[in-house]
């Protein structure tokens, strides 16, 4: 009975803070853009520092019409939202907060779960622009696909150096192995894997499956209301999977300089944020990157330096030996 509910209780901690992060890192967004670019509306909407600005944007995606497309493939067009949103959830599971028990469930093979779960969650583009009977959508559901083929290589290479060096795929068993020396010749696999994962996410400068401003709003063109509000929710627990995972596998995770064992979460969490800040920065400081420097950028940049961390890896892991 115990056991049950222990595993009760940190399956509810995961989901409250699935429910919660990605919350704070849109409202996070809203303040740094309004400060980085001068925008008043986010600082202004509710009095004290733009507190209502979040509650103000959920009534408005509340109150939008919810419009399927008369050409569209009904089924698929609704159930892209959340094919999208749900394996970020998943992941979290996975991912340790802390030492000891503090992880929703310790896999041995999490690395691979991770990694695997969060392509996943790309598919929920692909069926938005596939069944929204849109050319825009259609486009953008393309370069979605392009871009998902270009770096999820990269990534996956970049996290097989830490696998190797820990020699685990067991993200505990990474963390138990982690040593602070591992963080200068681990820093370009990395940069690699957050960068990466920007472009899995479709941030900016890595929007173009995007690309407002040219293609209307991609696969999601004809998304309205809710749907449309859980694409983008899925969008900032996409950066708070991302930014944990980069904080785990490269920084140490709850690992820090005082009393880790006590505070290591807290750690975690500030990785975290730091991180997740500058998935933000980026995408107020470096314009769009065009199709054929995106796609050159993976296959020219990052899959090399993925590939030279492995080798790295394979060499230090030999002397230590």
């Amino acid at each position: 009975m115990n056991d049950v509910l222990d595993v009760v209780v940190r399956l509810v901690a995961v989901f409250v803070g699935f429910l919660v992060l990605p919350l704070v890192v849109g409202q996070t967004e809203h303040k740094v853009m309004a400060h980085m670019q001068g925008r008043l509306g986010p600082m202004y909407a509710g009095g004290f520092h733009g507190w209502a600005q979040l509650v103000a944007d959920g009534v408005k995606f509340a109150q939008k019409e919810d419009v399927v497309p008369a050409g569209a493939d009904r089924r698929i067009f609704q159930l892209a939202p959340a094919v999208a949103l749900l394996p970020y959830l998943l992941v979290l599971v996975a991912v340790p907060v802390g030492p000891g028990n503090q992880v929703g469930q310790a896999l041995d093979a999490g690395l691979f779960f991770v990694l695997a779960v969060m392509g996943v969650g790309v598919l929920g583009s692909l069926m938005a622009g596939w069944a929204s009977a849109n050319k825009y959508s259609l486009l953008g559901g393309v370069r979605t696909a392009a871009q998902l083929m270009a770096y999820e290589l990269p990534m996956l290479l970049a996290a097989a150096s830490v696998a190797m060096a820990a020699g685990t795929l067991s993200l505990p068993g990474i963390l138990d192995a982690f040593h602070w020396w591992w963080v200068p010749w681990q820093i370009v696999g990395g940069l690699v894997f957050f960068t990466a994962g920007l472009a899995e996410l479709q941030r900016p400068p890595f929007d173009m499956p995007v690309a407002d401003s040219e293609i209307i709003f991609g696969a999601y063109t004809e998304y309205t209301g809710l749907r449309f509000a859980l694409f983008l929710l899925s969008e900032y627990a996409g950066i708070v999977v991302l930014s944990a995972l980069t904080s785990v596998l490269f920084l140490g995770g709850w690992h820090g300089p005082f009393g880790a064992d006590g505070i290591g979460w807290l750690w975690t969490l500030l990785k975290t944020a730091a991180l997740a800040f500058v998935v933000i920065w980026l995408r107020v400081s470096y314009p769009r990157l065009r199709e054929d420097q995106l796609q050159k950028f993976a296959w020219t940049v990052l899959i090399p330096l993925a590939l030279a961390q492995i080798a790295l890896t394979g060499v230090v892991k030999v002397v230590i030996s």
